[in-house]
């Protein structure tokens, strides 16, 4: 059996052998600020037209961004995750659900801070890692230089006890503001060491359970119910944050050296009652609302701020910051990677022609453990362009009812349950079922709220994809198994998964 230690290790080697005679010196390189909100959705945010929301530092950092407008990411919280620090579907790692083992990240995978290490940067992780604990999975163990997070996660709001690259600490005030503060801290660090730096701060709001500082909450209380408050407040919090983050950058002349990114891990989750810019559905959905999410990559003076219409999405990270920082990618990992460097749509206000018949393959999983192969159609979706072609269903196999999976959820919403996961009243809408025996397409431009099939007047197409979803699943299935992706015991009807 193959040691992945030495594999690891090998590889690192090997990496900055090729990193070392890349294009980008080290006083050329960027520094990387890259931000992860959790459970955020698309429309959340007031540019996004969102009728109550107060965000005018993301406002402001959308307009001076590129906007990628048309990018998508997995339908929950670790898939995502593995797939932005991979640069491949999550499938390929065995990362299918948000419980253990399926979030833990495959020990030999080669993660971006490895990568963006041996090209000369120094890497930093502050928040939710969501990949696997432990050693071999935790962010100390994969490439990260410099490590905090709150010992209780997202159950505690206040008062955290941090941990600091293996140092805990009692600290006082709201988390997200600690681990803005604690942002700072590595890049004051790095910067005086004269590396460049690489910041991945993954907040857990607006995650539940919803908490918030009485100041965020106020504006709301009257107009939602408490619990819109509190969500609605984590983002104002987090609008609070990125604006210091910011104002700290340009304090410490930093801001024309960095790429800021900022980007939300999936659909909307416990303000969907609110306000979705006009799509259906919410996380764990196939429907357009479950995995669109906003990018906004700002590097001042390099880029002008412009929007981007082209499919884009979590897998082009990694290959896109890799571009910038100079890291020539092994050949054997290269030809891994289902990304693409942004570089051609950052640079460029004009029309450009980029990979025009991309095919995004997307899966909702959570499944019930052991039970991958009968799934392979239950909440699944292909896009290209501005198409989605998907089915939202259960497996329909009674082996799968007494678990707790998504199949439950559609089972309950097609015998006509209206209130359900994140909704009051539009669980018809958000979690809607598809017929079970073939796929449905939509121009989700056009049509976000996913309202008029298009299967029947586009059966060309509709066999493209679909033809090219069996090649993938057949191709993907056996790395996914391979990986551990269908591992662990499955949860019984009346048990909680995590989000």
């Amino acid at each position: 059996m193959r040691n992945p230690k030495i594999i690891g290790s090998l590889l690192a080697s090997w990496i900055l052998s090729l990193a070392s005679c890349g294009g980008v010196s080290a006083g050329d390189q960027p520094n990387i600020l890259f931000i992860l909100t959790d459970d955020q959705g698309y429309g959340d945010l007031g540019r996004h037209g969102h009728p109550l929301l107060r965000t005018p530092n993301l406002d402001k950092l959308a307009d001076e961004s590129v906007r990628f407008d048309n990018f998508y990411v997995s339908a929950s919280c670790s898939p995502t995750r593995a797939a932005l620090m991979t640069g491949m579907h999550e499938f390929r790692n065995g990362v299918t659900h948000t419980i253990q083992p399926r979030e833990h990240l495959q020990e030999s995978a080669t993660i971006l801070p490895q990568l963006l290490n041996a090209a000369g940067y120094r890497s930093g992780f502050i928040g939710k890692w969501h990949l696997g604990n432990g050693k071999g999975y935790s962010p100390a163990h994969r490439g990260f230089d410099w490590v905090s997070t709150n010992a209780q996660g997202g159950r505690q709001h206040f008062d955290p006890v941090m941990i600091r690259n293996g140092k805990r600490e009692q600290r006082k005030g709201f988390r997200e503001d600690i681990f803005f503060d604690e942002a700072m801290t590595f890049i004051d660090e790095t910067t005086a060491r004269e590396e460049p730096f690489f910041c991945y701060l993954a907040t857990y709001s607006p995650h539940t359970p919803l908490a918030a500082p009485e100041e965020f909450l106020a504006p709301y209380k009257d107009a939602v119910s408490e619990k819109h408050a509190a969500y609605l407040g984590m983002i104002e919090n987090i609008d609070y944050n990125v604006g210091r983050i910011l104002s700290f950058l340009k304090e410490r002349e930093l801001e024309d050296d960095t790429i800021i990114v900022f980007m939300n891990d999936n659909g909307v989750t416990e303000g969907l009652d609110l306000y979705n810019a006009g799509m259906r559905g919410c996380k764990c959905t196939t429907w357009e609302g479950g995995t669109r999410a906003m990018s906004f990559w700002k590097w001042p003076k390099q880029w002008a701020p412009h929007q981007v219409e082209h499919l884009t999405a979590h897998l082009d990270v990694l290959p896109t910051l890799c571009d910038y920082a100079g890291v020539e990618i092994p050949a054997e990992l290269q030809e891994k990677l289902e990304g693409f460097s942004l570089r051609p749509l950052l640079e460029t206000t004009e029309p450009v022609s980029w990979h025009e018949d991309r095919l995004l393959f997307q899966h909702v999983a959570r499944w019930p453990s052991g039970l991958a192969a009968m799934h392979k159609y239950a909440m699944a979706g292909v896009r290209q362009g501005n198409y989605l072609l998907l089915q939202s269903h259960s497996c329909g196999n009674a082996a799968c009812e007494p678990y707790a999976s998504q199949c439950t959820t559609l089972n309950l919403v097609a015998k006509g349950l209206d209130t359900i996961t994140y909704t009051d009243g539009n669980a018809q809408f958000h979690w809607g079922v598809s017929p079970p025996d073939r796929w449905v397409l939509f121009d989700s431009k056009k049509d976000p709220a996913c309202e008029n099939d298009l299967a029947s007047e586009r059966p060309e197409l509709v066999k493209t994809l679909s033809d090219a979803y069996e090649k993938w699943w057949d191709s993907t299935y056996p790395e996914m198994i391979a990986a551990g992706g269908d591992k662990g015991e499955p949860l019984k009807r009346g048990a909680r998964a995590a989000h």
